[in-house]
């Protein structure tokens, strides 16, 4: 890439340079000619004015021999034609007077005005004596045009010059340009091969180049972040997963090994086992799937009435939390809608519900409230159970992440999800006189969003006990 930049910057100031530079020279080359030719023809008008004085006027010659002096003194050759075409005077030099200076004489005294011809090194211009329609005579005047080549040939040696140092110049910024762009891209080509082959870690520089190059390095580094964080938490899961279905797996084996040695009375049992190890099995992988299904999905948000959805779920888990002698209760102070997608707002109190009624003791009690705040709603759901240790808090929305937990430990990971999913925010904190309390922090619903308005319109995706 670099070499093909430089390349086409070089032929685009190439291309530039000569129709620039050749039509300039062209043109200041004419300009010379007509100049000088303009000059000869004033030296020859400056003799004949004064041979009209000896040839017209019948004065002395002294006049005409003082131009003629002037002119072999600036290297010129003269010479001064009567009006028969007979040479009067002239320089010591024979340049006007061979056979071509002769016919432009002759040109002149018929009354026709030669065109001055360039030859030999020399130009030769004639002008008639007195009335052009009548002259007295003709001066013709030879002039070197070595000064003229001369001017000629520096002139076209300037602009050569010039042409190549602007070449070389632009070499310089072509080569430094190439660079500059073309470095970024082959390291961040480079970047993007390794990342192919597996290295995680690959980043790309995004201190050099233009700002798109520094843009687009930056746009890979997020997504090679992205790759890796991903891989490393896919890699983490199928660890975990293999972690916590190694334990039922296991019994469930050990029980089957038993039932087929064991007694006929003892086979119920030892079948009943089997049977709960299968159900918990089943209910890891539930969650598994559930927490899969929550990371995967783009949720498009609804309005969410924070009461009605409060009410609805205390009512479902009020035979549960009867069954197991706990006070379930719900207090709602924040009516106004929330933006979530729909049927998220039940998954996520059905999982904190389910996992505060599996912690609570007999005798306990859960409440569930909301609170109206500027740009949120605040649900909470608290408990006075045994509560959490600040290690235990720190890992809980992670998958597995209490080792303590009684279920799947995917409740609250789930939760975590579907909140941060939908632009909110939740933590867990510790309940004023023992206990847990999960604060939820759930953006409100705005009218300008173009999403339908109304309640919830699906239950839960899915509800997950813990």
């Amino acid at each position: 890439m670099t070499r093909r930049i430089a390349l086409a910057l070089l032929t685009l100031t190439l291309v530039l340079l000569t129709a620039a530079a050749v039509p300039l020279g062209l043109s200041i080359t004419q300009r010379e000619h007509v100049a000088f030719r303009d000059k000869t023809q004033a030296a020859a008008r400056v003799i004949a004015s004064s041979a009209e004085e000896y040839l017209s006027d019948h004065l002395p010659p002294d006049a005409m021999r003082a131009d003629l002096a002037a002119a072999q003194q600036a290297g010129d050759c003269a010479a001064v034609y009567d009006a028969g075409g007979q040479l009067v005077a002239s320089t010591p030099c024979t340049a006007a007077q061979g056979p071509e200076a002769r016919e432009l004489a002759a040109e002149s005294l018929s009354g026709r005005e030669p065109e001055p011809p360039e030859g030999e090194g020399r130009l030769l211009a004639a002008e008639p004596v007195g009335d052009f329609r009548q002259p007295g005579g003709a001066v013709v005047l030879a002039r070197s045009t070595a000064p003229l080549d001369t001017r000629i040939a520096v002139t076209w040696a300037w602009i050569a010059l010039i042409g190549a140092g602007g070449l070389a110049a632009s070499a310089l910024v072509s080569v430094w340009l190439a660079r500059w762009v073309g470095r970024p891209l082959t390291a961040l080509d480079t970047a993007a091969q390794r990342l192919g082959e597996g290295e995680l870690r690959e980043r790309a520089a995004v201190a050099g180049g233009p700002p798109e190059v520094r843009r687009l390095a930056a746009t890979f580094n997020t997504m090679a972040a992205r790759t890796e964080a991903l891989i490393h938490g896919h890699q983490a899961v199928v660890a975990d997963v293999s972690h916590q279905l190694r334990t039922p797996l296991t019994a469930l084996r050990l029980r089957l090994d038993l039932l087929a040695a064991a007694p006929e009375g003892a086979a119920p049992e030892l079948l009943a086992s089997a049977q709960e190890e299968v159900a918990r099995l089943s209910r890891l992988v539930d969650g598994l799937l559930a927490v899969a299904r929550a990371e995967q999905a783009v949720p498009r948000p609804v309005a969410v009435r924070v009461d009605e959805v409060v009410r609805d779920r205390a009512a479902a888990w009020e035979p549960v939390a009867l069954e197991h002698g706990i006070h379930l209760g719900s207090r709602c102070r924040a009516p106004g809608p929330v933006a979530l997608g729909a049927g998220h707002l039940e998954q996520i109190l059905d999982n904190l519900l389910a996992n505060a009624l599996d912690a609570v003791a007999e005798g306990g009690t859960v409440t569930i409230d909301s609170d109206p705040a500027q740009d949120t709603v605040r649900v909470r759901v608290v408990d006075d159970g045994p509560g959490m240790s600040p290690e235990a808090k720190a890992v809980a929305f992670h998958r597995f992440g209490n080792p303590q937990a009684r279920g799947s430990g995917l409740g609250l990971a789930i939760v975590h999800r579907l909140v941060t999913a939908n632009g909110g925010t939740v933590r867990l904190e510790d309940t004023p006189g023992g206990g847990l309390t999960a604060v939820l922090d759930l953006p409100r619903w705005r009218e300008r969003r173009n999403t339908p308005t109304g309640g919830p319109t699906a239950g839960p995706e899915t509800s997950t006990s813990p």
